[in-house]
């Protein structure tokens, strides 16, 4: 596995400006993350992609995905991730904790621990990934394109041209999801969302717990919590340790795996 810094001095090749161009055509478009995939197709041959945002004490969520030429499995492969391999994902964290980063990361299954290895990458005929990840001290956010098994492995030429266009494509994704945020996204909408597919798992759950766990699963913090609902934080923390018990779980990570379990 290699990792290193973003130099943001060098320059794209002519293919890579054609699909940055196409990319910048489409924000905000349903189709955004097919041009991201088909464009950069010619600068980096991948046949899928993924664009996620991970961390600690933060809900994980898959923002888009798509593919080129391969049977489209980016949401098992998702669902897979969540089964347990995220919580101990560590193939896009930086060496060493110094403030935001900007990295590029490049690795191959063989080198992916073996249980992320088997439920993801073998599972669904993945061989390499190649991604751009913008990472703080408790979230990353990252912009993967993977190598299926049946395509040759990435060039030279094709990681240093990916490096080049790294920090565009890392902005033109982020512009993209925020133009493309539909009303549904809406903070209220998705509270309510959240509470009912609770509800659907554990009809038991109170009001006070569906409300703490539905901002749990929109990244707030317990402080965060306690301020938007007017309670004090020892509060919070009990009516989410008595959800966390109907639900049979104990953390954070995996009141999320519980739904899509669900």
């Amino acid at each position: 596995m290699r990792k290193w810094t973003v130099d943001q001095t060098d320059s794209s090749s002519a293919l890579a400006g054609q699909a940055l161009a196409a990319m910048i055509g489409q924000l905000g478009q349903p189709r955004f993350e097919s041009t991201l995939l088909s464009s950069l197709h010619p600068v980096v041959a991948a046949a899928s992609c993924a664009v996620y945002q991970t961390g600690r004490g933060r809900a994980p969520r898959l923002f888009m995905s798509a593919s080129h030429g391969v049977r489209d499995t980016t949401r098992e492969c998702w669902r897979a991730y969540l089964s347990g391999p995220h919580l101990s994902d560590r193939t896009l964290t930086p060496e060493a904790a110094c403030g935001d980063q900007t990295l590029v990361c490049h690795i191959t299954a063989s080198e992916v621990p073996v249980e992320h290895r088997s439920r993801v990458y073998d599972a669904h005929g993945v061989a390499e990934r190649l991604s751009v990840v913008q990472s703080s001290a408790d979230s990353l956010f990252a912009v993967n394109f993977y190598r299926h098994q049946h395509q040759p492995a990435f060039s030279d030429r094709q990681l240093g041209d990916f490096q080049a266009m790294a920090p565009a494509l890392l902005a033109l994704t982020q512009k993209h999801i925020q133009l493309a945020a539909a009303p549904s996204d809406a903070p209220e909408d998705m509270l309510a969302h959240w509470q009912q597919k609770l509800l659907h798992i554990e009809a038991a759950l109170t009001p006070r717990e569906l409300a703490v766990c539905a901002r749990l699963l929109l990244g707030m913090t317990q402080d965060g919590i306690a301020a938007d609902l007017g309670l004090g934080l020892p509060t919070v923390k009990t009516y989410r340790n008595r959800a966390f018990a109907r639900l049979g779980i104990h953390f954070r990570n995996q009141l999320f795996a519980r739904l899509l379990r669900a």
